[in-house]
């Protein structure tokens, strides 16, 4: 298995819950959360603190946990939402897979949940999806901060790995033992069409444009791009779409690859809140 395919998997067995003083650890993503239905598909969701309502938006083949050592503290200053993905976590799949459909879903959560107005954070799949939030609703997004994200697959480092990523696609490719324990442990609700979900991804990652460029113009609220300086999307790439944002801000994190928030969560944590709150 290639190294940027670990990135979306393995780092998953790494994640612990965040802990509070006294307090049992927090197993995020699987704690007395509640669904919504949106477009008849039962959308799973979990709320932590009060404030200002604040949009966690997962990456792909992730779920809620992965923000797990990063919510302790965003709980204090804001009121936390975060949903699975329509076929991650405990939210039902769909028949197909798209960045619009993705940020359409949030959409709609927002609405359901009548939110006056929220932040939100994405990360990776869920930062190209908020950033395509931004222009659906800027009536309700105040500020977005993305994380790993692009609107290009030129813009992933490695096109080896692309190469060898692909071949997950292949009809008779099997999961090895434990990537099997990593996906019933991240398609709670979907153990039986882990294949779908993960082809469904890959063939959305690798199309040539995964929104097209004339959206930066569209983009009118504050959004800071932040990167790690050794990420699996460019630099030249993350620093071109802060260029392109209006009121864009960029933040690039030292020693840091495409897992920001398990690698750098107080610092990450520090950003956002700044960010937000100024």
């Amino acid at each position: 298995m290639n190294k940027f395919y670990l990135l979306f998997f393995i780092t998953a067995f790494c994640f612990i819950a965040g802990k509070s003083a006294g307090q049992q650890p927090i197993e995020y993503g699987s704690n007395k959360g509640k669904y919504v239905s949106i477009f008849n598909k039962k959308i799973y969701y979990e709320e932590y603190g009060q404030g200002t309502p604040l949009i966690l938006l997962e990456g792909g083949m992730k779920s809620i946990k992965d923000f797990s050592l990063c919510i302790p503290e965003l709980t204090k200053h804001f009121r936390v939402i975060a949903p699975d993905d329509p076929g991650q976590g405990r939210s039902e799949m769909l028949d197909t897979m798209t960045y619009d459909l993705l940020a359409e879903y949030v959409s709609k959560l927002i609405d359901i949940l009548k939110l006056d107005s929220a932040y939100v954070i994405g990360w990776s799949d869920g930062g190209i999806a908020a950033l395509i939030l931004s222009t659906k609703r800027p009536d309700k997004i105040k500020k977005a901060l993305v994380s790993g994200a692009n609107y290009t697959k030129k813009a992933y480092v490695s096109s080896d790995s692309t190469k060898d990523t692909l071949h997950l696609l292949a009809p008779d490719y099997q999961l090895s033992p434990e990537d099997q324990k990593w996906a019933d442990g991240y398609f709670i609700a979907n153990r039986a069409n882990w294949r779908k979900i993960l082809n469904d991804r890959i063939v959305m990652w690798y199309q040539d444009s995964l929104f097209r460029k004339e959206l930066f113009s569209e983009m009118k609220i504050p959004i800071m791009i932040v990167s790690g300086d050794r990420d699996m999307i460019k630099l030249e790439h993350s620093i071109e779409m802060y260029r392109l944002i209006k009121k864009g801000q960029l933040c690039i994190l030292p020693n840091t690859t495409h897992d920001v928030f398990s690698e750098r969560p107080d610092l990450i944590d520090k950003i956002a809140i700044n960010f937000f709150s100024n």
